[in-house]
């Protein structure tokens, strides 16, 4: 496997669901070389995910808080820099991803190849539905995941 895929975040707490929409997304191209997984995003159990997979590259999507429309779509090549302070949504991970991340980081369990997008949400209340514009940057997220994953695009 030379990618692993990871839609961190909560169906069930409106825009908290945006990382596993984009991953179901990318779950229905069948896409080679690919494991493609959903996870709530609690840091120990992200690093040995991805520690255990194996894989190339990572890909780990998920909602954030930052101030930003919703909707708004970051890509940070988690490998090559620390995360900015920006607050990956935590409601419901509590130790969650950017600190994997950091710790991985800081333990050197960081993957060779770790991307992360951050898609701004706007409600993360329980039982609330995802809003138009996030449910629009989980498809574009996934867009420009599938494409970086193409052959021609992998290191």
């Amino acid at each position: 496997m030379k990618m692993l895929i990871v839609g961190v975040g909560n169906a069930d707490r409106g825009d908290d669901a945006a990382g596993i929409l984009a991953a179901r997304l990318l779950d229905a191209l069948s896409l080679d070389d690919a494991r493609i997984v959903e996870a709530r995003g609690d840091a120990a159990a992200l690093i040995a995910l991805w520690d255990s997979a194996g894989a190339e590259s990572v890909y780990l999507i998920d909602a954030m808080q930052s101030g930003s429309a919703p909707g708004t779509v970051r890509r940070f090549a988690a490998h090559e820099a620390p995360l900015p302070l920006l607050r990956i949504e935590g409601l419901t991970h509590g130790f969650g991803p950017v600190e994997a991340v950091e710790l991985a980081r800081a333990l050197g369990m960081l993957p060779r190849r770790l991307i992360v997008f951050a898609i701004e949400g706007a409600c993360f209340d329980a039982g609330a539905p995802v809003t138009p514009a996030v449910e629009e940057a989980a498809v574009r997220a996934a867009e420009i995941i599938r494409q970086e994953c193409a052959p021609t695009h992998l290191p």
